[in-house]
């Protein structure tokens, strides 16, 4: 069994409860962290290795190091829990059933950063769950772990939840403290960075749910402790949405040293593939990252196997290799449709797009278009190469990474499953009456020399 940080209590009745939640241990790691420094325990989190859980996994104790100080000006932190990535949901599991161990991790965090004022942006979708943190907030005030002169150390921290409007956009942090403040969502050009002038201005850190819970542990055990867990740089434990053509989607605390294999195939984590299927490709960390075919899921294009964690997944580059991301697994079987999948994608990007850039803006519709007709059998031969030039022209042309977002999941599935496509178009009528199928996708040794 791997080791829990993060949900070791979930399973207990009432643990969204202060009352529970305190007779399990809870807010003991705050009560040590406020009789430390800020300094001490930002050193803490810089030995944990902690890198952010929300998708690009910067360290986070560098991330808190950066922030601005002018003398004077108030300082903010702010948790995104706009988890809009399809496929990702484990912040929803961590604010739904453990929101104590959120609003104890942002106590700590808010100390170390001097933030008195600290805010949860929640996307709008998850309608029932602001309830729920406003109740742990309001039990953790009455406590005296926030407010004015928490356990009498005269440091002062109000939190509050603000509801977002349902975009997408506003994952993006900068686009998240415009909405914050009452604006459109757009994204906000860089520099200047938000640890310099974010919310109002003022210095702001921004990190995801699951990051800020992350803290707790890191303080109670130490950073060093927490260091050995997982390997390399990939350090700690880390939440998993899995869902897709698996026997037990749900959401998984992995220590990062598993296999892809044992993942997807253990009665532990996803069960294996529903129905007996065989395994076609995965999506391993949210909408947004390259999906892969199973012989380069399972091993890297060495032949080696392929871990749960941040390098490991990414090894090969693009080209042969994917990302963590966010942690959203989406596992596909044999009858799954990369055409159809794909274009799925494109629509929601082209939808979600603030529209601010250019290329964002126009290409998304036109990758939309024109996967939309060859998923109809309308297609042409030449479509693929235009959609490869559309994608190629909107990575790393916008403001925000939504153009990228929206770019490599087109570019990956051209790579990787371009006999596809080809198979689309070349058989209009029979694509629209059955799949494609497995091809070589499945075979480990043959494809991986193919893609070396």
């Amino acid at each position: 069994m791997s080791k829990k940080l993060l949900l070791k209590d979930a399973h207990i009745e009432g643990i969204r409860y202060f009352e529970t939640y305190r007779k399990q241990g809870g807010y003991t790691a705050a009560e040590k962290a406020l009789k430390m420094t800020p300094e001490e325990i930002l050193e803490e989190v810089k030995t944990s290795g902690l890198r952010g859980r929300g998708g690009a996994g910067f360290p986070t104790g560098m991330k808190w190091s950066f922030l601005a100080k002018p003398e004077g000006v108030p300082r903010h932190l702010v948790v995104n829990a706009d988890e809009s990535e399809p496929g990702t949901f484990k912040d929803r599991y961590l604010m739904e059933f453990l929101p104590h161990l959120l609003i104890e991790g942002m106590l700590i965090s808010s100390f170390v950063l001097g933030s008195n004022v600290s805010y949860i942006y929640i996307r709008g979708e998850y309608s029932w769950i602001p309830d729920i943190l406003e109740e742990a907030i309001e039990e953790a005030k009455a406590a005296g772990f926030l407010g004015k002169n928490i356990l009498g150390t005269g440091f002062d921290c109000e939190i509050y939840v603000q509801r977002g409007g349902g975009a997408y956009i506003c994952g993006e942090e900068t686009a998240l403290l415009e909405s914050l403040e009452g604006k459109r969502g757009n994204p906000r050009l860089k520099p200047p960075f938000p640890a310099v002038k974010g919310l109002w201005e003022r210095p702001t850190v921004v990190n995801n749910v699951e990051s800020i819970a992350a803290i707790v542990p890191i303080v109670d055990m130490g950073g060093a402790e927490y260091a050995k867990i997982g390997v390399g740089r990939s350090t700690g434990t880390k939440l998993i949405s899995a869902c897709g053509n698996i026997n037990k989607p749900g959401v998984y605390e992995i220590d990062m040293t598993i296999t892809v294999e044992e993942f997807i195939y253990s009665d532990e984590y996803c069960g294996g593939i529903k129905d007996g299927k065989k395994l076609k490709a995965c999506i391993p960390g949210g909408s947004s990252v390259p999906i892969v075919p199973a012989n380069l899921l399972l091993r890297t294009v060495n032949g080696e196997p392929r871990y749960m964690n941040y390098e490991s997944l990414a090894d090969g580059g693009f080209a042969t290799g994917t990302m963590m991301g966010s942690g959203g697994f989406i596992v596909l079987d044999e009858d799954q449709c990369i055409v159809e999948h794909t274009m799925t994608l494109a629509r929601f990007y082209n939808h979600e797009s603030c529209g601010q850039c250019t290329p964002c803006r126009e290409g998304t519709g036109w990758m939309y278009k024109i996967l939309k007709k060859i998923e109809k059998g309308e297609g042409k031969m030449e479509d693929i190469d235009l959609l490869w030039d559309i994608q190629r022209k909107i990575e790393g042309n916008t403001i925000c990474p939504l153009g990228d977002a929206a770019a490599w999941p087109v570019a990956a599935a051209i790579r990787h499953f371009r006999d596809e496509f080809e198979w689309h178009i070349k058989n209009p009528e029979l694509s629209q009456t059955q799949n494609y199928g497995l091809a070589n996708y499945a075979d480990p040794i043959p494809a991986v020399e193919n893609n070396a």
